[in-house]
């Protein structure tokens, strides 16, 4: 269930057609209309959203002929909450009388490739028009010419037009939402230094502020729903397994006030997510503007130092709050960044919207070279990490999808989307998971870090923004899978930092070139100390979307062939692909500005 305001966006099927009438129009109105209502089904049986619901279509009332036909439609598509279009067509068409204008809606041609009225001839010539009104589309053409009456999706366009859509309604779902800072700078960490012209001007949306003496105003008034915490405070004692207490004993908590950290964590928990989504129990309890929310697709939560110097930590919120279930049940993976890491919350929001699953927040942590680790354990790398491989360890919390319990139908490992979790799922999740109470040398107030390790063998992507003066956001993308190490050498690698952190021993994917000559290069080259981490590999997904938002790619390891992006990016250089991104994301400007 969609849990915040406003409804969720539809995707436009805009049926394009030569509008000239007594025979060319007439004979092709059945096809064309039968072209957009396939691809419609296709579609709403193949996406979804992050929140479950089945991804809906609008087609225009009547094929699109000339501009006051265009005009009707978009009528149609705003009323109707339209957030990304397709339009569809197999024959020549009049092209700036026919496209989507709507500057701030993501949208693409599919120029259906037969002989007899042939599409593509349109979709050349409407993206030819695009690019002059600065509208960058997409363009969708099939490899193979198909005949006229043979109504069908290639493969190759089913493809472009999933990882089109998938981002579109990414860019759609993010405007007019929030971003939710809890607190401030996180220990002079840049990430945690909100821009809001970044939401603003590239995201659509607006940032919202809570100081975090506000978490503490609620714990002390009681200001969260009594019995759900009842609720959660019993599942928690019944399936949260206290784990190693390596704090020297001068530092170590007493059972009672463990007990009472467990208590003040779960009450963090409920009132960071009602200050995200809000809660209707609240207004019931007295409280209408606490009720209220933030209206927030994402947050952050600065913790350290203000809060953890005296308070517990947020790991356990974090965690919960990223994972695809809790104490309610199996439900859709909150997006709750570290350290108020705004940088690392935005990747964490792109790989949910495009996948609708969990993701997890890391520290970038050690790059471990076969030599170090012979040195270290005696242990000779071989297979997937003969190269070595990169430790990604956070201070404390990660989403507990990413222990890799999960299994499909085959029994492989994987994070799945919510709504295929099972029971046994969730019951293996929390087996592998212990929870341990927070080392006191950092976290003084106390706590419980997520304690596991992730499972070998995940095909994952990594990815990262980093804000620079003078150009603004860049991403970042590694692809590659997560690693399985003997029992010994995890345990004597993961010891030297901090044995209570979840784990995730990574090795990217090689290309042999720039950043990717060696997994060292893609440590020494990656911008910042976080990386978010999502199940898959989505690099090309995230390619797309970044396009679709003007966000450069400065760095990834996705093949050629796989990267789509508007049309109009080829009139920046097809023999640089990384430059003409630049040069197109500065031309055309953020979206939203």
């Amino acid at each position: 269930m969609f849990r915040l305001n406003g409804s969720l966006p539809k995707v436009g099927i805009r049926p394009i057609i030569d509008g000239r009438r007594r025979g060319i129009r007439e004979s092709l109105e059945g096809n064309t209309m039968g072209l957009a209502k396939l691809v419609a089904e296709f579609i709403e049986n193949n996406l979804r959203h992050p929140s479950g619901e089945k991804v809906e279509c609008v087609i225009a009332d009547t094929t699109i002929g000339g501009v006051a036909e265009a005009a009707r439609c978009e009528e149609k598509f705003e009323r109707e909450n339209v957030g990304v279009s397709l339009s569809v067509t197999q024959s020549w068409c009049y092209g700036t009388e026919t496209v989507d204008m709507n500057p701030s809606r993501p949208k693409a041609i599919w120029g259906f490739n037969a002989t007899e009225r042939p599409g593509a001839v349109y979709l050349a010539a409407a993206l030819a028009g695009q690019g002059q009104f600065g509208l960058p589309t997409f363009a969708i053409y099939g490899h193979d010419v198909y005949d006229a009456n043979d109504l069908q999706i290639p493969a190759d366009v089913e493809e472009k037009i999933v990882r089109f859509i998938k981002a579109g309604l990414a860019v759609a779902t993010m405007k007019n939402k929030s971003y939710l800072a809890i607190g401030s700078v996180s220990m002079g960490i840049a990430g945690s230094i909100v821009k809001p012209e970044l939401f603003q001007e590239y995201l659509g949306m607006r940032n919202e502020f809570v100081d975090m003496s506000e978490v503490k105003r609620r714990l002390e008034l009681n200001i969260f729903d009594p019995e759900e915490y009842q609720v959660a405070l019993k599942w928690v004692k019944e399936h949260c397994q206290l784990g190693e207490d390596i704090n020297v004993p001068e530092l170590k908590f007493s059972e009672e006030k463990i007990k009472e950290d467990w208590e003040t964590v779960v009450k963090m928990t409920l009132i960071c997510r009602d200050l995200m989504i809000g809660n209707p129990k609240l207004k019931e309890m007295g409280f209408d503007e606490e009720a209220e929310g933030h209206n927030a697709i994402a947050a952050g939560f600065q913790g350290q130092r203000a809060w953890t110097d005296f308070m517990p930590t947020g790991d356990f919120l974090e965690t919960i709050l990223n994972t695809s279930f809790d104490w309610n049940g199996i439900r859709e993976a909150f997006v709750v960044a570290t350290e108020n890491d705004t940088l690392n919350a935005i990747p964490m929001l792109f790989g949910h919207l495009l996948t609708g699953r969990a993701q997890q927040f890391s520290d970038i942590r050690t790059y471990w070279s076969p030599k170090a680790v012979k040195r270290v354990t005696g242990y000779e790398l071989t297979g997937l990490a003969k190269n070595g491989f990169i430790h990604l360890l956070n201070s404390g919390s990660t989403t507990l999808d990413s222990t890799g319990e999960m299994v499909d139908t085959n029994g492989t490992p994987m994070m799945k989307q919510y709504w295929d979790i099972t029971e046994e799922d969730v019951n293996k999740s929390l087996k592998a998971t212990k929870f341990c109470p927070a080392n006191r040398q950092y976290m003084r107030g106390g706590g419980f870090s997520s304690d596991f390790l992730t499972r070998g063998n995940l095909p994952v992507t990594m990815s990262r923004i980093n804000y620079i003066k003078g150009l603004g956001p860049v991403l970042q993308i590694a692809e590659g899978y997560t690693l399985s190490i003997p029992e010994d050498v995890h345990n004597s690698l993961d010891r030297r930092t901090d044995p209570t952190w979840p784990t995730t021993w990574f090795v990217p994917n090689l290309t042999g070139k720039d950043s990717f000559k060696t997994v060292y290069d893609v440590m020494n080259d990656w911008g910042s100390n976080h990386g978010a981490i999502s199940y898959g590999h989505i690099g090309a997904d995230i390619i797309t979307l970044a396009s679709m938002l003007r966000i450069p790619v400065a760095m990834h390891n996705v093949p050629e062939e796989k990267i789509f992006r508007p049309k109009v990016w080829g009139s920046f250089g097809t023999k640089d692909l990384e430059g003409a991104d630049f040069r197109a994301c500065q031309a055309l400007g953020p979206m939203y500005k």
